[in-house]
């Protein structure tokens, strides 16, 4: 698979909650970063298990995935029944067909009210 088919196939397999197929993707010394959250996951189980273990009444909308060679960026809606929607900017490092790493930037959409200074200078959206 080319690393952008790993990317759209890790969202897929979280989204069906393959939880086994998730770990196929990722290199058993994977390490997934949570800056917002300052948090650091390291190894493949650990990365499974912690979203395994996420509290259910969410789903996964994949926007886009864009690929430069073995890194790629996507972006993600995951709507939750009780915790709102968020959206997720991930940057991912693929090797030899697993992915390696990965830097996830998870914030709740209406999280961060735009100041009214800026009203006359954008759009609501």
């Amino acid at each position: 698979m080319e690393p952008s088919e790993i990317v759209r196939s890790l969202w897929d397999r979280m989204q069906e909650r393959d939880w086994a197929g998730v770990g196929e993707l990722l290199a058993e010394d994977v390490v997934v970063e949570w800056p917002v959250s300052g948090e650091r996951i390291v190894g493949r189980d650990n990365y499974v298990s912690i979203n395994a273990e996420y509290p259910e009444g969410w789903s996964i909308r994949v926007l886009r995935v864009v690929a430069d060679s073995g890194t790629v960026v996507s972006e993600v809606e995951v709507p939750h029944e009780a915790m709102g929607v968020h959206r997720v900017a991930s940057f991912w490092t693929v090797r030899e067909g697993k992915i390696v790493e990965g830097r996830e930037y998870w914030s709740e959409l209406g999280s961060d009210p735009s100041p009214q200074w800026r009203a006359a200078y954008v759009q609501k959206v």
